[in-house]
């Protein structure tokens, strides 16, 4: 009996050294992120072990506004930027020291992500609709940001000019609630994540959602030139993300009707794990599920539009090579290898 033990024992700690020596040679990255369901994938991935399990040590890191995690990423203070489009992330791949890899959200109708909201004054005043907001103040991140083009699109649709609208920009999203909050603004683009809180206050107004009125490609998976010459650490993170992202797509994204994800035994899971890391109850999470391709590809002519359009308005490089190499699939294998 003793024998048997000493065995089990030394069978025991040879798994736990074994265990030790595969956490010791885990690859490392840092990926920044907004705590929006915009990253649901990157979320899914880091709690349920499918960054560990390909070999990987994920540190999420997390940003108040998309553009400073471009310059994060650029900078080394993160490896992998996962959040919106804007105009200095094309700026930065366009001086080459950033590469977009993938896809991740996009605004697509029937998926509630990012809203337009209106003062309570300026509601009053006649600011019912998106279709309203020419000649009003309206909070955004930063001057080219994704708040910003949609404001551009919806301009487009709507007829009238963006120089129209007095845009200002805030710089985070706390802000920008803070301003519509305290009516220093007409209306704010906000992701109903920041703006649920601030309706239930009584402190803003509905007016409709982004992707409702324009849909287009949100959000990528980014990196730069450094971090992309590690084609172990590129293929382990991107094929973990593949995995979530085909997971949320079926379980979650698959179960919605009108906008909203049912709780039961195969979404409840997925949806604690939103709700973790986005500081939100589960309430909350069904009716904010961002739309994720399940394959995680890019809508390649929407980019190029985005690109087209910040080149009009002067906040992009006039070059037509000074944008991101991507391509339909989540891996731009041009990018890396």
């Amino acid at each position: 009996m003793i024998g048997i033990a000493r065995l089990a024992l030394a069978g025991l700690v040879a798994i736990m050294a074994m265990g030790a020596a595969q956490a010791e040679d885990a690859l490392k990255a840092r990926i920044g992120v907004l705590r929006l369901s915009s990253s649901a994938p990157v979320f899914i991935a880091q709690d349920k072990g499918y960054f560990r399990e390909a070999g990987l040590d994920v540190e999420l890191k997390f940003f108040d506004a998309a553009q400073p995690i471009a310059v994060a990423t650029t900078s080394g203070d993160v490896d992998f930027g996962v959040t919106a489009f804007t105009a200095g992330l094309y700026n930065l791949a366009g001086k080459g020291v950033l590469k977009v890899i993938g896809g991740m959200s996009r605004e697509k109708a029937g998926y509630p992500l990012i809203g337009y909201f209106a003062s309570n004054n300026a509601y009053a005043a006649g600011l019912k609709t998106p279709k309203d907001l020419a000649g009003k103040r309206v909070a955004v991140t930063q001057v080219g940001s994704s708040f910003h083009y949609s404001l551009g699109l919806l301009a487009d649709k709507y007829g009238f000019k963006l120089a129209d609208v007095k845009i200002i920009p805030l710089q985070s999203l706390s802000n920008a609630a803070a301003a519509l909050k305290g009516e220093t603004v007409d209306a704010a683009l906000l992701p109903i994540s920041t703006a649920r809180k601030l309706m239930d206050e009584g402190g803003a107004k509905f007016l409709g959602w982004v992707g409702d009125e324009t849909p287009w490609q949100l959000g990528a998976v980014f990196a730069s030139p450094k971090t992309l010459t590690n084609k172990a650490l590129v293929t382990k993170l991107l094929g973990a993300l593949a995995k979530a992202d085909r997971e949320y797509h079926d379980v979650i994204l698959a179960a919605m009707k009108d906008g909203v994800a049912p709780v039961n035994e195969q979404t409840k899971p997925l949806l604690e794990i939103i709700a973790k890391y986005t500081n939100l109850p589960v309430e909350q999470v069904v009716g904010n599920c961002a739309y994720i391709d399940p394959d995680g590809k890019l809508d390649v002519k929407n980019v190029d539009n985005q690109i087209k359009w910040l080149q009009e308005q002067g906040f992009a490089g006039s070059d037509p090579s000074d944008h991101p190499g991507t391509t339909e699939n989540r891996i731009d294998e041009t990018a890396w290898t």
